[in-house]
């Protein structure tokens, strides 16, 4: 089985695929957060940042782009292209309301027409370029999906990522695992799964399901635990001592890049909107972190909830995020 890392705005940048990938080399791609596509050849600094050579060294990453205007993602793939890329991701799954109202992410899946035409237009100047896509099954209803496949299929796509839900479920309800079976039995290209895999139980129903499956994408269960993959494969869980190491290196990668604790902080206490979710917590102790306005009492915090808080076994994981 392959397993790619999801892209998470704001939180699976190159500081934190750096760290993650020095303890853990069972990914075999990381998507990054999405670009937004510009007519000009240039990037925003902070973009760029994320997808150079040089703060990527040794991981296997695939640049996601954000647009609705073909002009917009053949220039900014062609960017892309000129530092040694060779395949780049269509977001066509944000389910954001910010995205969605400017018809961007899972909000272009509500015009199939002018979806075609950009596909057919960036395939053809793209022609070199390996072209992925990650989806869901369209904005409100199930039944679009049949639709979109007719489009995906007529272009040579190096895989199809699909989140099997609609946008205007987000994240809640199960998903619609007979569409994604669709899209295995009607796609002559790759498929893969992405949605609510949190643990070993998750991947074990998944992949029961669909026998022959080669690939699977996970994201929010890989934040909340960076041992989830080893766990799936028998290995040995997450323990305290990581989570509290994990933390401070974090911290420390975090120092090097940022202008001081408070933009530090807000990062890291985005991730723990995650890495609650192994620990059996009230909200008492997560809330301190929340708080927490410098790295001493960040720390205190963390400490304060590791000496008071249990690891949740994996059926606790799965019934606090159902």
């Amino acid at each position: 089985m392959k397993f790619y890392f999801a892209p998470m705005e704001g939180i699976t940048g190159y500081v934190y695929r750096n760290l993650y990938h020095s303890y853990f080399q069972e990914i075999d791609k990381y998507f990054t957060p999405f670009i937004v596509g510009n007519k000009k050849a240039g990037m925003k600094a902070r973009e760029l940042k994320d997808v150079l050579p040089e703060n990527n060294e040794g991981i296997p990453v695939v640049p996601q782009i954000l647009t609705n205007n073909a002009e917009e993602f053949i220039n900014t793939a062609r960017r892309i292209q000129q530092l040694g890329y060779t395949e780049i991701n269509l977001n066509l799954g944000c389910p954001s309301g910010t995205v969605v109202s400017k018809g961007r992410g899972a909000g272009f899946l509500a015009c199939p027409k002018q979806l075609n035409a950009f596909l057919d237009e960036i395939f053809h100047a793209l022609s070199d370029m390996k072209i992925s896509i990650k989806t869901r099954l369209g904005m409100e209803f199930v039944s679009e999906f049949e639709e979109l496949l007719e489009i995906y299929s007529a272009y040579p796509l190096h895989e199809l990522i699909v989140h099997p839900r609609v946008r205007k479920e987000l994240y809640s309800g199960k998903p619609h695992l007979e569409e994604f079976e669709m899209a295995r039995e009607k796609c002559a290209f790759s498929v893969c799964y992405n949605g609510d895999i949190f643990t070993p139980e998750d991947y074990e129903e998944v992949t029961k399901h669909f026998p022959g499956m080669e690939t699977v994408m996970i994201g929010r269960g890989l934040l909340a635990n960076p041992f989830l993959i080893r766990k799936i494969q028998g290995k040995n869980g997450i323990t305290k001592a990581f989570v509290e190491e994990f933390s401070e290196r974090l911290f420390d990668e975090y120092r090097k890049v940022l202008s001081g604790d408070k933009d530090v902080l807000f990062k890291l206490k985005e991730l723990w909107n995650y890495q609650i979710w192994m620990f059996d917590d009230d909200g008492k102790y997560v809330k301190a972190i929340r708080k927490a306005q410098n790295r001493t009492e960040y720390q205190f915090a963390v400490r304060n909830l590791l000496n008071n808080c249990p690891i949740l076994e994996d059926s606790g994981l799965f019934s606090r995020k159902k």
